[in-house]
């Protein structure tokens, strides 16, 4: 992969902003620097400015891991256009099925992990994710999570940084949440920036033409084509969508999908939409 921010590059990402595009970003590891707690997941303060100038001139979404309860406040007061939140599961599809499911998971998990310090199970409700940041053997924590989720019935396991996933396997993923408010804002292309694992169905959903697909820190496969050299990186990328439009340069308009609805509250410009298109 090559740096989209190195030499000649610059000008693809020119020419992308130049289009009908939406800007879709992760959260954790992309907007927010990656900690041993989840919950103590900030954005910097120059970072949360520069977005916030960004949503100002491009329509501009965040999809994430994170529940959506959890995630709309950490973006309060930034005119996002649309928040997802559990891998595109909310809010296009959130089944009282899927929650149940994840219950039965976590409880079947409990006495399986509780034991091993350092192991946390996070219920995000559609999804849950299991951290092993906070414990000093890394693989040995690892291949125990995997062992314990395995055996889960009717679940899609993604390993991520220090982290695994375990999303309901007929769940959409980030890759479809992309598609879709895409699709919904009336967009013709994307640029999405991701950092790990869990975005690698983004990257792939679209043809290269259509989507600039950029992952964080990675230097291996991937099936982004382009990456930032790490998470410090992010206000620098920002800067450069703030000079590929300058102010008042026109952003697309676009109308929420049938069913529904635009809505303005505490400063932030945001499409909130009620079901699949």
């Amino acid at each position: 992969m090559t740096d989209i921010l190195f030499g000649n590059h610059r000008a693809t990402l020119a020419s992308f902003a130049s289009s009908n595009v939406v800007v879709a970003f992760d959260y954790d590891g992309t907007l927010a620097p990656l900690v041993s707690r989840p919950e103590h997941a900030r954005m910097r303060a120059r970072t949360r400015n520069l977005l916030a100038q960004v949503a100002r001139r491009y329509p501009c979404v965040i999809i994430s891991g994170r529940a959506l309860a959890d995630l709309a406040p950490r973006l309060r007061r930034i005119p996002v256009w649309h928040l997802s939140g559990n891998h595109g599961v909310e809010p296009w599809e959130p089944r009282p099925s899927f929650a149940a499911r994840v219950r039965s998971w976590v409880k079947e998990l409990s006495p399986r992990l509780d034991g091993h310090p350092g192991i946390a199970i996070e219920n995000k409700r559609f999804s849950l994710t299991v951290h092993y940041r906070r414990t000093r053997r890394r693989r040995e924590a690892l291949e125990t999570i995997l062992n314990a989720v395995g055996s889960l019935p009717e679940a899609r396991t993604i390993a991520g940084e220090l982290a695994v996933s375990v999303l309901p396997r007929e769940a959409p993923g980030k890759g479809v949440a992309l598609d879709r408010v895409r699709r919904a804002l009336g967009c013709d292309k994307v640029i999405y920036v991701g950092d790990d694992e869990t975005d690698e169905d983004a990257f792939a959903s679209a043809a290269p033409e259509s989507l600039l697909a950029i992952r964080i820190g990675a230097e291996g496969r991937s099936r982004a084509r382009y990456r930032l050299k790490d998470q410090r990186h992010i206000d620098a990328f920002l800067a450069a969508l703030l000079a590929c439009r300058p102010v008042g340069r026109r952003t697309a308009h676009a109308a929420a999908p049938s069913g529904g609805r635009r809505r303005r509250s505490a400063g932030r410009r945001r499409v909130l939409f009620g079901g699949s298109p």
